[in-house]
C-alpha cells in the first residue's frame, strides 16, 4: 500500500466521488477499495461503522476509522499522524 490511508467506497456512492476529487485536488495520496469487488472488505467498514456499509470510510495507518469525513478532517487526522 502506498497512501496514507485506504478508502473503502463503491462505484455509486456519491460522497466518495466528491472526497476522492477533493483529495486529488490536494494531493493527498490514498489507496482505494471498492467493497463490492472486494466482499472481505465489507467486512472492515461494517466494524468501523456498527454493522452498516457505510461509504466512504477511511481506515488509517494507526487502524483508527472516519466514515464521510470532510477535507479538513481527514487533513487534521493526516497532520496528528504525521
Amino acid at each position: 500500500m502506498s497512501g496514507q490511508f485506504t478508502m473503502y467506497t463503491t462505484p455509486w456512492c456519491g460522497y466518495c466521488h466528491r472526497l476522492k476529487s477533493q483529495l486529488d485536488r490536494e494531493g493527498i495520496s490514498f489507496d482505494i477499495v471498492d467493497i463490492e469487488q472486494q466482499p472481505d472488505a465489507a467486512a472492515i467498514v461494517e466494524s468501523a461503522n456498527n454493522g452498516n456499509q457505510t461509504v466512504p470510510t477511511l481506515v488509517y495507518s494507526d487502524g483508527s476509522a472516519m466514515t464521510n469525513p470532510s477535507l479538513a478532517q481527514v487533513k487534521e487526522k493526516l497532520a496528528a499522524l504525521a
